[in-house]
């Protein structure tokens, strides 16, 4: 997650090379690109716009243009079979999300292209793309509008010429397969964080024929309802801090009994939530704000995504106990406004209204989400949404497990929150031909964790499972605690 802001302008002549000539094994390329920027990221690339039709029933009506990114391989004659990399969300644009990411990828990349493509729906320059942000709004109006405000998202419907029932998974892998042959590649490889896993196993059954290597960080099978174990994933992640904490000397001294007051302060804010004044984290102004359960604990989600920023838990947990909720509005407003960023929330609903939520009543969710610390909240957020929001019927054989004997790679953070390894796991079942590493002190996310970039590059080279050494990423380890705003014990 870290952004990598350094500069380089060479190596262009590769990309240029390519836009011109197909690589061996491919056909020529039919998409026109010119040289750009890519934000986050420590080259130049080169950018296009692929043009495809909103509903694929109806080829001459409303067109869609996809911003397409190619990273050049530092190799002169790159290999003919380029590694496309899937965004996660569902709501991330890939051109937006992956600048930080190219670091990581430097081995694949000596010899191969690295080539982003904006799911149908995700960037901001998207007309189903609804702008829910309100600059204006005060402290206490930002916190108290949920994740999907129905006024605005429902007058965002009324003004968008799109129709959200063309923007399922399935649609959006078609839109990625006629990208690719625009390129002029026949075949190429997949790399998929998220969400981007089930976009990346949606690509493997449907276009299978394409695919050389497939690489899965923070598994999401298609068997896997996304919101409906919010609650349950989250409950597991923040046990495993709990007893991290315990047994960490500093931690434990600081902090005893930390659960137990957690428990204690989410029974206490259920009854009666507290009635704070903090200072507005990006105005400065003084704000009186109203903290229940559900708000409280909703931050604590998030900040388990990644360690680096889970090791503040500890401390924000033990000053909200003793009644100061400054550093809790703090990392929320930042975490919140952070994820929010470059995330479209209408594709996010489109998907997942579609795939998941009819599958998902709610009397299941109150009893999957029964006992965590993050209850039913969160879940029925998206299934009130999804009572209005517009969204297409999926068959039921989508949601079957992928099956298939390319290589695939699987990684999965011990400490993830929203993908822990069971998920991993379960899709690992049907893919004959995969191996599963599990990095244990690593949150959502592993690619860019210690030795993971060499395990990827490997990988990627080789598509093979085998001789990858990837018990190297055993060696990880979670950040220490902070038991004060100055840092960990020294």
């Amino acid at each position: 997650m870290n952004k990598l802001r350094v500069c380089l302008v060479a190596l262009l002549t590769p990309l240029a090379a390519l836009a011109q000539s197909p690589a061996p094994g491919s056909a020529a390329p039919q998409l026109a690109l010119k040289e750009c920027r890519v934000e986050g990221a420590p080259v130049q690339g080169k950018c296009g716009v692929f043009e495809v039709p909103e509903d694929r029933a109806n080829p001459n009506g409303r067109k869609l243009g996809l911003k397409v990114v190619i990273i050049p391989a530092l190799a002169r004659v790159p290999e003919a079979d380029p590694l496309f990399l899937f965004a996660g969300g569902p709501g991330q644009a890939a051109t937006d999300a992956f600048g930080p990411l190219i670091g990581a990828l430097e081995r694949v990349r000596k010899k191969r292209d690295l080539v982003l493509i904006d799911q149908r729906g995700t960037s901001s320059s998207s007309t189903l793309y609804c702008n829910v942000d309100d600059k204006k709004a005060t402290l206490a109006e930002r916190m108290a509008a949920g994740a999907f405000p129905k006024d605005k998202l429902e007058a965002c419907l009324k003004k968008n010429p799109a129709d959200p029932r063309f923007y399922t998974t399935s649609i959006a892998m078609q839109d990625m397969d006629d990208a690719r042959a625009a390129l002029g590649y026949s075949t190429i490889n997949l790399w998929g964080g998220s969400y981007g896993t089930r976009a990346a196993l949606v690509y493997l059954r449907e276009h299978g024929e394409h695919v050389r290597s497939v690489v899965l960080d923070g598994v999401a099978p298609l068997t896997m309802r996304v919101p409906l174990y919010f609650a349950r994933d989250a409950q597991r992640a923040i046990t495993l801090l709990f007893e991290s904490c315990a047994k960490d000397a500093s931690c434990n001294k600081a902090f005893p009994d930390l659960k137990a007051r957690f428990d204690a302060l989410l029974t206490k804010l259920e009854k009666e939530p507290a009635k704070v004044k903090v200072n507005d984290p990006l105005t400065g102004e003084p704000t009186e704000l109203t903290i229940g359960r559900e708000t409280f604990a909703g931050l604590f989600r998030g900040e388990l995504y990644a360690p680096e920023l889970a090791v503040l838990v500890p401390l924000t947990i033990d000053r909200a106990i003793k009644g100061d909720f400054a550093p809790f509005v703090a990392q929320g407003m930042t975490l919140s406004r952070g994820m929010a960023k470059g995330m479209s929330l209408a594709l996010m609903l489109s998907v997942l209204c579609a795939e998941d939520l009819p599958r998902t009543p709610k009397a299941e969710i109150e009893a999957v989400s029964a006992g965590t610390f993050l209850g039913p909240h969160a879940v029925m957020e998206f299934a009130d949404a999804c009572a209005y929001w517009p969204h297409a019927d999926i068959p039921a054989a989508f949601h079957e497990p992928v099956k298939s004997d390319k290589p695939v790679l699987l990684l999965s953070g011990e400490l993830d929150p929203v993908t822990p390894p069971s998920w991993a796991e379960e899709a690992k079942r049907t893919l004959s031909n995969s191996v599963h590493a599990v990095a244990p002190g690593v949150g959502h996310g592993v690619t860019s964790v210690g030795c993971a970039p060499n395990v990827v590059g490997k990988f990627i080279e080789t598509a093979s499972t085998k001789d990858l050494d990837e018990g190297c990423l055993a060696r990880s380890t979670r950040p220490p605690f902070f038991v004060s705003f100055a840092g960990p014990t020294p």
